[in-house]
């Protein structure tokens, strides 16, 4: 259970982030009855922090106007483990719409930084790479994030506008189960309390969130990450891909990972580890199959086509291109 003193922080960030709150919204966030948030209140005051007290049917507290809280110290590492998550953030594709506020932010630590900081940090960035190069991807609003982060805490559900891959605009309703950050995009995962199913979001096709009364349980299973990569694999495409490869489970998934493809994994024959190569159904959708042919052929494992057709003729054209460079060589 947390502290007197971590619940009264927390209740400073609530009354931070704007507004006014009811004592009953306050005391249902805390997990506290109301005399408490009361009691809170007045240690906070008591800290000369101008909380004010709000009358009437919408009443409760909120912070005077203008207020605001003293320059946030850091140490030298800590300012350094900041600057380069925000350098890290910028060129993984990995920030808000308020691209500015990332470049500002960054730019008043490093005015801050010691010299002899400073120069280490030039000398990491020259060092650095990124091997993922993300492009220039859409970037969800910092609000809907923060919205959407808050209902996944609270397991709050939240109303959603979306428009999906093809232009259509609609309303949702969602159960967020967690946030998830891969190849340089931001997503939601959740069910659906329309239609009962769960689905995987870009964040950036979200142009407003809300939360709403009530909550939901947490659901077993797989952790979010996992839901989204799992998603992908089985995300309509136009070509379904059947393959039977002969191999161990990690010989296939090295080239062929989770956010890829669905691998039937039985359990071993008697005397039989996991480690033994035998022959796995692989699954996985594609909306072009000319990547297909090198990745089985980087594989180098025994595989046989069953579906499509198109892929075993790709495949053939590809072998035949090798076997001719070789012949020329």
């Amino acid at each position: 259970m947390p502290r007197p003193t971590g619940r009264v922080l927390t209740l400073l960030e609530l009354l931070q982030s704007g507004g006014t709150r009811t004592v009953a919204e306050l005391a249902d966030r805390l997990g506290v009855e109301g005399r408490t948030v009361r009691r809170y209140v007045d240690q906070l005051i008591d800290l000369d922090i101008p909380v004010e007290s709000v009358r009437g049917r919408y009443g409760g507290y909120r912070l005077a106007p203008g207020y605001r809280l003293p320059p946030l110290m850091l140490s030298d590492d800590e300012a350094l483990a900041v600057l380069l998550g925000l350098i890290a953030g910028r060129r993984a594709g990995l920030t808000t719409t308020e691209r500015t506020a990332n470049e500002t932010a960054a730019a008043k630590i490093r005015r801050v930084l010691p010299k002899h900081i400073a120069r280490r940090l030039d000398t990491l960035l020259e060092a650095l790479a990124f091997t993922d190069q993300p492009g220039e991807f859409d970037t969800p609003d910092a609000g809907v994030l923060l919205t959407i982060a808050d209902a996944v805490r609270h397991r709050r559900p939240v109303s959603i506008r979306y428009t999906d891959r093809d232009g259509r605009p609609s309303e949702r309703t969602l159960h967020a189960y967690g946030i998830v950050a891969h190849a340089g995009r931001w997503y939601v995962t959740g069910k659906d309390a329309r239609i009962g199913e769960d689905r995987t979001l870009r964040l950036d096709r979200i142009a407003d969130a809300r939360t709403l009364p009530g909550s939901f349980e947490a659901p077993v299973g797989p952790a979010p990450a996992q839901r989204v990569l799992s998603g992908f694999a089985t995300a309509g495409y136009r070509h379904e891909v059947t393959l039977r490869i002969h191999g161990t489970v990690e010989q296939i998934r090295a080239h062929l990972p989770v956010s890829v493809a669905i691998l039937e994994e039985h359990e071993p024959a008697a005397g039989e580890d996991r480690a033994t190569e035998r022959w796995l159904r692989v699954e996985l959708r594609a909306e072009r199959l000319d990547w297909l042919p090198p990745v089985l052929a980087a594989l180098d494992r025994p595989f046989v086509i069953e579906r499509p057709d198109e892929l075993r003729e790709l495949v053939i054209a590809l072998a035949d291109r090798l076997t001719s460079c070789a012949r020329r060589a």
